[in-house]
């Protein structure tokens, strides 16, 4: 019998042997927070919508899509506001096939994109993809990023990219707007700044929206996915000087948005109140998991997304196997003692408290 082909057999890049594809694992189980998903099904006014508007475009089909999704991109910068229109917008599978555009662009060979970590592991994946140096830079102990410390770093690297995510994933933190500001105003290259959770912030925490002005190499990107519910969806999207705009026409592939995803995109917008009216529940829970698991001695990051960051005495493997086994499927990014928890519903909450009651106690707590 003929011996099946493996990846050693195929002539890969060498930079890409040994590498897993990235992703979380999709286990069946009652409570699934480990994806950063929201837990709220679409509402029934909001799919007969989108139905419509997919119906509308079925017997069209034959023919390309609106190569530049035009009528979409309004739309979006209807609902960011500041003023922006849809010359300054620009659309795609996803902000992973975004932020994937911006390297095609201003990365690649002989180029350099610098991020501070831990961050979204997609960003160094996207990089190695279109052959662009990753430069990892820790962030501090209690995973901050101060002026000083952003600045210093790309004065000492130069990168062609900086990537800065805010509310940062994993540790869901939001930036204070001045390290944005002062990597601006050091950086050499494009500041992309990676905002898939800005909908969830806390009150008063700034989006980087409010620095377009002035600065053209700024570029902030967001999704569809998580506010909005729309992950099946895969509509991110960028907003930046309309010349970045123009920039990423180089590159992006024909048609790659299809009729089916502007439409359906479309409707979710035109229906964005009743979408959008799950954030503050999704907030309330997020907030209840940062108080409950403090109370408990937990150490807990500061959280303005859908998720929350907190530590776990020892392996972080087996603390996710406990809660596995309960039932719950939490997120191992990787950070040695550290879990992250999607906020979902109050159900889902009640879940996973539960489940955290069978890990082993903190250092110095009695059993």
């Amino acid at each position: 019998m003929r011996r099946p082909t493996t990846l050693d057999d195929l002539p890969i890049r060498a930079d890409l042997r040994g590498l897993s594809p990235y992703g979380a694992p999709q286990l069946d189980v009652p409570v699934r927070l480990n994806t950063n998903e929201n837990s709220y099904p679409v509402p029934e006014q909001v799919t007969e919508a989108i139905a419509k508007g997919l119906a509308a475009e079925l017997r069209d089909l034959n023919r390309y899509p609106d190569r530049d999704a035009e009528g979409l991109r309004a739309d979006l910068a209807g609902y960011l506001g500041h003023g922006l229109t849809g010359a300054q917008v620009w659309a795609a599978n996803g902000s992973n096939e975004i932020q994937q555009q911006l390297l095609q662009v201003f990365g690649g060979p002989g180029r350099t994109a610098l991020g501070f970590v831990p961050t979204y592991s997609m960003h160094s994946l996207l990089s190695l993809g279109t052959g662009t140096r990753w430069v990892p830079v820790t962030r501090g102990p209690d995973f901050s990023l101060t002026v000083d410390e952003a600045v210093a770093r790309v004065r000492e690297h130069a990168p062609d990219v900086v990537f800065l995510c805010s509310p940062n994933n994993p540790t869901g933190t939001a930036l204070d707007p001045a390290v944005i500001a002062a990597v601006l105003a050091e950086a050499p290259g494009m500041v992309i700044v990676d905002e898939a959770y800005g909908e969830f912030a806390r009150a008063g925490t700034a989006s980087a929206l409010a620095l377009l002005p002035g600065h053209p190499r700024l570029v902030v990107t967001r999704t569809m996915s998580k506010a909005f519910g729309f992950a099946g969806g895969r509509l991110g999207y960028l907003v930046a000087d309309p010349a970045v705009v123009q920039a990423i026409g180089l590159v992006r592939l024909p048609y790659h948005l299809s009729s089916l995803t502007q439409a359906a995109a479309r409707a979710v917008l035109a229906h964005r109140e009743a979408l959008l009216g799950t954030v503050e529940a999704i907030k309330a829970q997020r907030d209840r998991i940062v108080t409950e698991l403090r109370a408990q001695g937990r150490t807990v990051a500061d959280s303005d997304a859908n998720f929350v960051l907190f530590s776990v005495d020892g392996d972080q493997r087996a603390a996710w196997q406990t809660l596995l086994d309960a039932g719950v499927l939490v997120r191992d990014v990787g950070l040695p003692g550290w879990l992250r928890v999607t906020a979902g519903t109050p159900a889902e909450t009640d879940a996973f408290l539960t489940a955290m009651a069978e890990l082993a106690p903190l250092k110095g707590e009695s059993p």
